[in-house]
């Protein structure tokens, strides 16, 4: 397992206990030194689980399966090599250089975010979907205090005034999240959606607390207008997110209005949105404070880590167990993870961000 060093990431693969199951399941496992110290994870706990701290020249060079939590940035792409399975959240549809590299070096790489049931749930995604949902909310409640350059609006009112209005944009598990603490904290919230079941589902878990649209350009426009926060939650999986938030928009909405972009670790749904960082978070576009830190969970280290191990650990187990050959052949929604193998991309949406050929994995991979 590899430390994590992109800038202000805190999270770790995989905690102590994930690796005490590995471990009693006879697997070596190796740790990179200090690699769980942002999510207050000593060493020590891990050569209590039986796991080896080593270096990350050892980690890289000895391992078979790699665990991360993020894309290795490029520093590390000359690491990459023939021969390794990567677990990590990729997001390559978003990220042409490190695709080109993956391609080059003849890895496995394996994406979190394409694992996929026949149910098209997304169940390594979803746990840190629900996390950045929750904080998008309050990141842009954050974000609307007139210090911060927002608006000066309390999203929850007061008796007397009104509440705050938060547009969310997608109702997937981000955007059920995101409504869930936007209303928490008293604001009014609406959802677009395009999908008339979804929006009928979201209705009944919410009780009716949000005002639920059809999304359509024009529905876009005229409700960002009224917002004091809206919220990009949309996702394509494994493809580029939509722009469905152009700059000529911006004209419309509230100055010191407060965009966060959830999907920009997708290409983001806003026109104007650019990765940021959690030492950085923010910037301003024609008044609109823009949020758009690609990785938000990584500011809560210690529940992100934990939920991450939860949702992950059943596959790491397979890969280890049966070898990625035998865990594809077993279980179809491993296999939609796999975004490369040997030179070659195995997920079509990839192929089709970049324009590069697309060869179905049971070509290139024995299962």
């Amino acid at each position: 397992m590899a430390k994590e060093i992109k800038t202000d990431e805190y999270r770790v693969a995989l905690t102590p206990a994930g690796a005490r199951e590995l471990v009693q399941h006879g697997h070596e496992v190796l740790v990179e030194n200090t690699a769980g110290q942002g999510s207050s994870f000593p060493d020590a706990a891990y050569e209590r689980a039986g796991a080896r701290i080593v270096s990350v020249d050892e980690v890289w060079s000895r391992s078979e399966l790699l665990l991360k939590v993020k894309e290795p940035i490029a520093s590390e792409y000359d690491r990459l090599r023939k021969g390794l399975v990567l677990f990590t959240y990729l997001h390559i549809a978003a990220d042409e250089p490190l695709t080109l590299a993956l391609l080059r070096s003849g890895i496995t790489a394996v994406a979190y975010e394409t694992v996929e049931t026949d149910d098209r749930r997304l169940p390594l995604l979803a746990p840190m979907s629900e996390i950045a949902g929750r904080l998008s909310a309050q990141a842009g409640a954050h974000f609307l205090e007139k210090p911060l350059g927002g608006r000066g609006v309390l999203l929850g009112g007061v008796p007397g005034v009104a509440p705050g209005h938060v547009v969310v944009l997608g109702g997937g598990i981000v955007g059920y999240n995101a409504a869930t603490i936007a209303i928490g904290l008293g604001a009014h919230v609406t959802i677009l959606e395009r999908s008339i079941d979804r929006m009928r589902h979201l209705d009944e878990i919410l009780s009716g607390r949000v005002s639920l649209l059809m999304s359509s350009s024009l529905q876009v426009e005229e409700s960002i207008a009224l917002a004091d926060v809206v919220i990009g939650a949309v996702l394509i999986p494994g493809a580029r997110a939509p722009k469905l938030v152009t700059r000529a928009m911006l004209g419309d909405m509230k100055h010191g209005a407060v965009i966060v972009d959830v999907s920009i670790d997708q290409g983001g749904c806003i026109e104007t949105a650019r990765p940021t960082t959690h030492s950085d978070p923010v910037y301003e576009v024609d008044g609109i404070t823009h949020y758009c830190v690609a990785n938000m969970p990584g500011g809560v280290p210690i529940t992100s880590t934990k939920a991450l191990t939860n949702a992950t650990l059943p596959y790491v187990e397979a890969i280890a167990g049966h070898g990625l050959g035998g865990a594809v052949a077993r279980d179809e929604a491993l296999a939609r993870g796999v975004n490369v193998v040997d030179g070659k991309i195995t997920y079509e949406a990839v192929a089709e961000a970049h324009g590069l050929e697309f060869t179905p994995l049971e070509d290139v991979l024995p299962l």
